[in-house]
């Protein structure tokens, strides 16, 4: 079943690259999203398969995390399908098959249970989605796309130096070699502590890079504000949740050694800078995607805190990845669509886009209140759990530096939303043709629909999985 799930989007990958159809080709890429999550369903309630010895699992990180991917691929193909078919003047073959070979590689990484193997799936995502960044085809766009592969790839290698390392911490041990995580969580507690160290640095900081923490998130701001809105919301919502999913599995096996604390004052540290350099770039940030960007780094910081505070703050950040995913998608798609209205993403051409774009205006507010934190949305559910976590757990100092991040992210986006959705539109923006359609419309309300939900009450299937997700980080060997 788990190659299956790799296989079909590839395949599909191949067949939307064949199409001849400029026009249809679009629409074949939500049909086969539909069709992975269809079989992403379908793997979640076959009963569990032990995992010695084999490469590809489906574990309970990875159910949340893939079906999560499916769930948030589907609706950015629905819209990007209709981004693509109103730019008829530009071939899509190559935007389309890369969205789709993407999702096939997102669900390797999400699968992967070897270091090796997901160190290729991970340097396999950010070779699919380059094409993409560059679908406008112009210097600004073409420069984002080369930062992003080369800072990218230099992460990349880092993680693949930190993956050596973590192999001859087995060796140093008199251990056999092995990259299985099973087999190096269950023989964590043997493993050489100086070279597990070390390697928990270098897998840190090189997946740490392709998640956009700071410092090494420089190629983030430039890849979401010149990418597509479809691609900037699966760059937030599913390629940087796929980053922190590696980090995850490292963590675990230095969890499982009772290193845990060595790694725990690295991640708090590199959690609140990475909050702290979002606060920072926000204050008069003028271009609104740059502005959503630096929010990511914000939640990159978050998800990191909340998983080094352990307890209830693992269940919390790992429903954060799901919250964070969705506002981001949505703040990203409603971006999109203001930029199409007033042929801008500059703060000083946009104002008004709540009379100009009553649907997408309307959600770009509420997805601002909610990525902030602000009830009743479901980051505020996630992101006050954690700060509980912090306070009950004896992390009060981080607890009041959270706080405090919390409220300059709030003020220094605010600065720049409100004037953009109030006020009234200029009049060259109101000729423009671009109005708000249900296939540009829908997408963005099923995201902040969602994350209305998901503060209100948490479905109890995902609850579950939520809570054996949280379990399995925190067990031992």
């Amino acid at each position: 079943m788990a190659a299956i799930l790799i296989l079909f989007p590839l395949v599909m990958a191949g067949v939307v690259f064949a199409l001849p159809s400029n026009r249809v080709r679009p629409w074949l890429v939500p049909l086969a999203s539909l069709a992975h999550l269809v079989l992403v369903v379908v793997a979640l309630g076959r009963p569990a398969i032990s995992s010695r010895g084999e490469w590809l699992v489906l574990d309970p990180l990875g159910k949340v995390l893939l079906c999560f991917t499916s769930f948030l691929f589907l609706i950015c193909t629905v819209y990007g399908a209709a981004y693509v078919a109103g730019q008829r003047e530009r071939s899509n073959r190559v935007f389309c098959a890369c969205l789709l070979l993407s999702l096939s590689m997102t669900t390797l990484v999400i699968l992967s249970h070897h270091l090796g193997l997901m160190w290729v799936a991970m340097e396999a995502t950010t070779l699919a989605m380059a094409p993409n960044l560059n679908f406008h085809r112009n210097p600004r766009s073409l420069e984002a796309t080369w930062k992003y592969l080369i800072i990218c790839s230099v992460g990349i290698a880092l993680a693949l130096l930190g993956s050596f390392f973590l192999a001859y911490a087995t060796l140093h041990a008199g251990l056999e070699s092995t990259l299985l995580f099973d087999d190096l969580v269950r023989q964590a507690g043997q493993l050489s502590r100086p070279w597990l160290h070390a390697a928990f640095i270098l897998l840190f900081v090189g997946y740490g890079t392709k998640m956009g923490l700071a410092p090494m998130h420089s190629w983030l701001p430039d890849a979401h504000g010149e990418a597509p809105a479809p691609v900037s919301a699966l760059l937030s919502g599913v390629l940087l949740p796929c980053a922190f999913l590696a980090i995850l599995r490292i963590y675990h096996i230095c969890s499982a050694a009772g290193d845990a604390d060595f790694a725990r004052r690295i991640m708090i540290l590199v959690g609140l800078l990475s909050m702290a350099v979002a606060a920072a770039f926000m204050i008069r940030q003028r271009d609104f995607k740059r502005l959503l960007a630096y929010s990511s780094v914000e939640h990159m910081g978050i998800l990191i805190i909340g998983i080094a505070i352990g307890g209830w703050a693992t269940f919390a950040a790992l429903l954060h990845i799901i919250n964070n995913g969705l506002t981001k998608a949505g703040l990203f798609l409603a971006a999109g669509n203001i930029q199409s209205a007033f042929g801008s993403k500059l703060t000083d051409d946009v104002t008004g886009a709540l009379r100009r774009l009553p649907l997408s205006g309307g959600l770009f507010l509420a997805g601002f209140l909610a990525i902030t934190g602000s009830p009743p949305f479901g980051p505020f559910v996630s992101e006050f759990t954690i700060l509980s976590a912090a306070f009950s757990g004896g992390y009060s100092a981080l607890g009041v530096l959270f706080l405090v991040l919390l409220l300059a992210v709030f003020l220094g986006m605010a600065a720049s939303v409100l004037p953009l959705v109030l006020g009234t539109p200029s009049p060259k923006a109101a000729d423009r043709p671009f109005r708000d359609g249900i296939w540009t419309g829908l997408p963005v309300l099923t995201c902040m629909a969602a994350v209305l939900m998901l503060g209100l009450y948490i479905p109890a299937p995902l609850l579950g999985l939520l809570r054996e997700a949280a379990a399995f980080l925190e067990a031992g060997p």
